[in-house]
């Protein structure tokens, strides 16, 4: 919506909830975390006040550590300064590597890279959450190293961004922005019913009125036929009272188990956040797991990452179905994200929406443009 917005197009944003964020949202206080996981007792006084929580549902950041202890490997450390001097447009920084035909396993057998290091690489740097990359041509995987290295030089140790008080602020910065642009937003508007003309979307019907559309956005749970599951996801939300073993007591880190380390498809994922973050009660963390379930027993599954976080005060388990679009939205104008997957990074989402911003407008969005257009509303300083 925030977008769009921007975009010159006419915006009504309803959401069926009284909260910003559908299933992303964050969860406060305490007590509503509690009923929401239908736990029978309250949060025993030891959590503090419970106006002092604010639990993300679906955790989507990740929080680096400095990666000096990587750049003491000599091999990695020339593989790094390959990647960071590398330029497609010019040949000669390709050191032998052709990017539209070397695999990128040929170029960490090119830097002799042993396997721990190409496991960190590919799936804490390139964020890749399956070994495939490997066969591949190699030119995505160093632009994704590229733009993780630029984000760590631009802010300090971690080259990511987390709101104080929760990811449920990102939403509500975002409907604030849509706003600004004429947008309207509505929240605890039921959605009763798509309208559709001659196979395309006309409107969406609420409490005996229609507002009429030519283009619908949503997530899968609003349009149930026109989506099919592709698979779950298990996470585990848990109240720590001390941070995770190992980690310089950092009062936010990110992990990531690799698959392959754990004979598994799909990575597991545990991102910490605290009270520093304004999201936890004083001396409170909060350590959510997360991966793809690939088995009938997923608590099972996570078992590797919760042994990192003993002892846990406090487990809320959810398992999630994936869903995705049955179809590219263009004929029926009907847009459907996809669910939000295991990932605890904003790589894969953001994905899905320059995907959906494509198939809705024919052409790549283009963020430079939308700062320059923000620029004539807002100076530079106010953004």
């Amino acid at each position: 919506s925030g977008i769009m917005s921007v975009n010159g197009k006419k915006v009504l944003h309803m959401d069926r909830n009284p909260y910003y964020g559908g299933e992303s949202s964050s969860i406060t206080p305490l007590e509503e975390l509690y009923k929401r996981f239908n736990l029978p007792d309250s949060p025993p006084e030891s959590m503090g006040r419970g106006r002092d929580w604010n639990v993300d549902l679906i955790p989507k950041f990740l929080m680096a550590n400095d990666l000096m202890g990587m750049f003491e490997k000599r091999r990695f450390r020339k593989f790094l300064v390959f990647v960071a001097n590398f330029d497609e447009n010019d040949p000669k920084t390709f050191e032998g590597v052709d990017p539209k035909t070397t695999t990128m396993k040929d170029v960490y057998k090119k830097f002799d890279l042993g396997q721990d290091v190409i496991d960190f690489t590919g799936h804490a740097l390139a964020l890749y959450r399956t070994d495939d990359y490997l066969d591949v041509p190699c030119l995505e995987t160093i632009n994704r190293i590229k733009l993780y290295s630029e984000s760590l030089a631009r802010y300090g140790k971690s080259p990511y961004l987390y709101p104080l008080y929760g990811l449920g602020e990102l939403p509500q910065g975002f409907a604030r922005l849509s706003a600004i642009y004429g947008g309207t937003y509505m929240l605890n508007k039921p959605v009763d019913e798509i309208v559709m003309e001659d196979g395309h979307v006309v409107g969406v019907k609420s409490e005996g009125e229609v507002a009429r559309c030519k283009q619908l956005i949503c997530d899968p749970s609003y349009i149930q036929d026109r989506v099919r599951k592709a698979g779950q996801v298990i996470r585990v939300i848990c109240i720590l009272s001390h941070p995770i073993k190992n980690t310089n007591d950092a009062n936010s880190c990110q992990i990531i188990i690799p698959q392959n380390q754990v004979n598994r498809k799909s990575d597991i994922y545990v991102c910490m956040i605290s009270y520093a973050h304004n999201v936890a009660a004083q001396g409170k963390y909060i350590a959510i797991v997360s991966t793809t379930v690939e088995t009938s027993e997923p608590e099972t599954e996570i078992e590797p990452a919760l042994e990192l976080l003993e002892p846990i005060d406090q487990k809320f388990v959810a398992i999630s179905d994936l869903y995705e679009p049955t179809d590219d939205g263009t004929e029926s104008q009907i847009f459907a994200s996809r669910a939000y997957d295991a990932t605890t990074h904003f790589e894969t989402t953001c994905n899905d929406i320059k995907d959906i911003y494509k198939r809705m407008t024919g052409s790549d969005f283009d963020f430079e443009n939308m700062k320059r257009k923000q620029n004539d509303v807002f100076g530079e300083d106010e953004q």
